[in-house]
């Protein structure tokens, strides 16, 4: 497994906080930020695996940290950063932070690690060329 030296976003998606998002503390629930972190994750994602549904082998989530620091309020819109930590062979970790669309406030930092698995066998597979070409340093 190599160590990715620079922690510069490899991509930065912008996700406006929903009424639907917060709870009855008034501020966004802590499951969502999992899903804006999987939806910037997502779109990243596509952005080099062009036939997302028709592709043999597949990420799957094997592991997350997440560090709440600062609650998120309504109406606002959040940058979700992401940035490769370590790729292996089968894996990948991907760090993230959820930060104010200025960047000034850090609601939520940590990561996640990738596993590329055989739709059909549900074993790892080596990670595609494609994000390898996409992810590594020039």
């Amino acid at each position: 497994m190599s160590q990715i030296d620079s922690i510069t976003p490899t991509f930065q998606f912008r996700i406006p906080v929903r009424w639907g998002d917060l709870d009855a503390y008034n501020h966004v629930n802590n499951a969502n930020y999992l899903r804006y972190l999987e939806e910037a994750r997502v779109q990243w994602l596509r952005s080099f695996i062009r036939d997302w549904d028709a592709v043999a082998a597949a990420p799957v989530m094997a592991a997350v940290q997440l560090n709440y620091r600062v609650p998120i309020g309504w109406p606002v819109q959040v940058r979700v950063s992401q940035f490769i930590e370590k790729l292996g062979n089968t894996s990948v970790t991907v760090g993230h932070r959820i930060e104010s669309e200025d960047g000034c406030v850090l609601h939520a930092d940590g990561h996640v690690v990738l596993v590329w698995i055989d739709r059909a066998s549900g074993q790892p597979v080596p990670l595609p060329e494609s994000l390898r070409a996409a992810i590594s340093p020039q």
